[in-house]
Parts: C-alpha cells; structure tokens; sequence
C-alpha cells in the first residue's frame, strides 16, 4: 500500500511540473525570446561544462558503491578450482575499469574541447588506417587473450576424469525445490526417468536397476572435504541452474537430459565459519537483524532468528513465483563425519518397501490370537 501512494504522489508532482512549464511558457509570450533553436557559444559551454559534472559524477558514484557495496561480494572460494575463478573474474575487472577510465575521460574531454563554437568548422577526413589499426587491433590482442584462458580455465574445472574417486550426487530440480541422490557404496546411480515417479520415490528412481537399491535421497545434502564431487543434474519441469556461489559452481538444469559439474570442496562448514572475514560478515547481519527485530517485536511480531552461515544451493534461473525461496542446504564434513552421516541415512529402496507394507491396523492383533486359540480349542475337542 505504501508503494502504491508512492507511485501516486510521483505521478501527481510530474503533472504538477508539467503544468508548471506551461505556465511559465504563457507567461514569456510577447517577450524577447530567441526561438531559434540554434545552439548560442553559450549554449555550447554550458553544455561542455556538463560534461565534466556527469565525467565527476561517473567516477565519484563509482568509488561511492566500491566502499559501499565492495563488501558484499564474496570472498574466499571454498572449492579447489574456485581461486581460478576468481583470478579470472579479478582481471576482467581491472581491465574493464583501466578501459572504463581512459575512455571516459577522453570521451567527456573531446566533447568539451571540440564543443562549438562561432565560426569554426570541424575537420572532417574520411578515414585514418594508423587510428583504425589500433582501436581494432589491440580490443582484439586482449579479449583473444581473455577468451582463450577462460576456455583454458573452463576445461580444467570441467574435465572428469572417469578413473578418479569421485563421490557421485544428482541434484533433482523442480519447482520449487531440490532433491539430491547420493550414490551408495558402489558409488554408480541408478537409472531414473520422470515415468516412474510414485509415491516416495518423488525422483522417478528405477528401483529394478540393481545400481539403484543402495541410492539415498536426500533434502539436506552432506559432501566430504578433499574430495572430488561429481554432480549430476536432472529437472522435473523447467529449466532451472543450480548455483553453488560459495563453491563457484553453476550449472543449468535442463528438462530431458542430464548436465554435469565436479569440485571439491577444501573448507568444511565449521571451518569457513571461522574465517575473520564471515565471522565479520555474520556479526554484521545479526545487528541489521537485531535492529529489525526490535522494530517488529514493537509491533507485537516475531523477532527474526540469529543468522548463522550455511552452505547453500540456489536457483539461479527465474522459474516462477517461489523461485527466490528454491534453496538447499549442503554440510561439508570431515571424511570421517560423512561416513558417519552415510550410516544414518536410509537407502530410498528401504523407503519405498516401508511405505508400501500396509500399517498393522489397530485391534487386528488381538482377532489374529483370538482366531488362532478358537482353533486350538476347536483342534483338542475333535481329538478328544
């Protein structure tokens, strides 16, 4: 409601405006007024002028949102191919903001210098093969370079190798949540197809695959440290893109096929939370929520939770209305808490057997007995 009066009292003060640059065009009506429209030197040097005021304003909001927002980017990588990434991503930033500042300087410079003025005529010349040469050449040196190590990086982090000991995962996508398979001990999957979703067996599993009767299925997905994952990715219904930020692993989730994707992860959860930058990062969202919660407690609300750092995996595609809130968490144990957490889970051919064994009903234990002494007794009386 209240960005809707918002809206309205922006609209009314532009009509109000409007109405008021009317009124002051009625009131100039008679006067002196030149209606040429043909730009004055005046004219010219207010315009060069404000050049240099949007050139200061450019670079001024720049180092503004640098110091403001520069700590909210991510910080240290948590996977193996994740400072490869960043090193990557850092130097297109740097050549980007090199080209950014020569460029608008001269840009804003020129449109100053060379503004019009009362009886000069601009240069004209058709065409200059030396200038031509270097605005082609060098944007092409550069992001041929740039290109061919970000391909260079992007096979690294792609390439699987089949032969290594990888911990294999699907990650089942739909709206609007995820599901992660684990394979068991014989670290294969089973096959899976959307035809035999039933019941529990919400990935559409084929439980008569002998690779499937050890998978676990899982809403809270656990990985070990120091080794390799190797994803899987499967969706139900659109295309989604399962975004690991902290791990800098994405990857799209296309209906009808299935993508893939592998790191590995070098901080466990407990350990990226004690780093000083997100024990920092921590601190400060819970006085941003220690503020807002007081705010709602005073409205007779509920007081928002303490934030605590967790792994997470994001949707990173708009697939419809709750597709801000697809997440899942990922815990990242020690070897020897993963072994551990594998031993807790159920394997989902368990599930499924579990779920269709009917539910002894209430009373039918007591009929079965009674049923079995009636023949007892019927049994001694014929013998007798």
């Amino acid at each position: 409601m209240t960005s809707l009066l918002v809206i309205i009292v922006l609209v009314l003060l532009a009509v109000a405006l409007w109405q008021l640059t009317k009124i002051f065009d009625l009131t100039q009506v008679g006067s002196n007024v030149d209606s040429s429209e043909v730009a004055t030197d005046k004219d010219n040097d207010i315009q060069g002028y404000l050049m240099f005021g949007f050139l200061a304003f450019i670079y001024i909001f720049t180092i503004y949102g640098l110091f403001t927002w520069g700590p909210l980017v991510l910080h240290t990588p948590a996977s193996a191919h994740g400072g490869e990434i960043d090193f990557l991503m850092n130097i297109t930033w740097v050549l980007i903001f090199i080209v950014q500042a020569i460029t608008q300087v001269l840009l804003h410079y020129f449109a100053f210098k060379y503004r019009g003025k009362q009886g000069q005529k601009a240069l004209f010349f058709a065409d200059n093969n030396k200038l031509e040469a270097i605005w082609s050449v060098i944007p092409a040196v550069v992001l041929a370079g740039l290109i061919l190590y970000g391909l260079y990086a992007w096979t690294n982090i792609m390439f699987i190798d089949e032969d290594e000991d990888t911990v294999v995962v699907e990650l089942y996508a739909q709206q609007f949540k995820w599901t992660a398979r684990v394979a068991g001990e014989d670290n294969v999957l089973g096959k899976a197809n959307v035809r035999y979703i039933e019941g529990v067996n919400t990935l559409g599993v084929d439980l008569a695959d002998p690779y499937a009767q050890d998978d676990i299925v899982v809403s809270e997905l656990h990985i070990p440290k120091g080794k390799k994952i190797h994803f899987k990715i499967r969706s139900q219904d659109v295309l989604h893109s399962a975004y690991m930020p902290h791990f800098r692993a994405q990857m799209n989730c296309v209906p009808g096929m299935v993508t893939e994707f592998a790191f590995e992860p070098i901080y466990t959860t407990s350990e990226y939370r004690e780093l000083p930058y997100m024990i920092e990062k921590v601190a400060n969202i819970n006085a941003i929520r220690t503020k807002k919660s007081a705010a709602l407690v005073a409205k007779g609300e509920t007081a928002l939770d303490p934030y605590t750092f967790d792994y997470l995996l994001l949707c990173n595609k708009i697939c419809g209305s709750s597709h801000y809130n697809m997440q899942m968490k990922i815990v990242v144990d020690t070897p020897e808490d993963y072994k551990a957490w594998l031993k807790e889970q159920t394997v989902l051919a368990e599930q499924v057997k579990a779920a269709a064994t009917p539910a002894p009903v209430e009373g039918a234990m007591e009929a079965d007995s009674l049923k079995v002494k009636e023949t007892a007794a019927t049994s001694k009386v014929v013998m007798k």
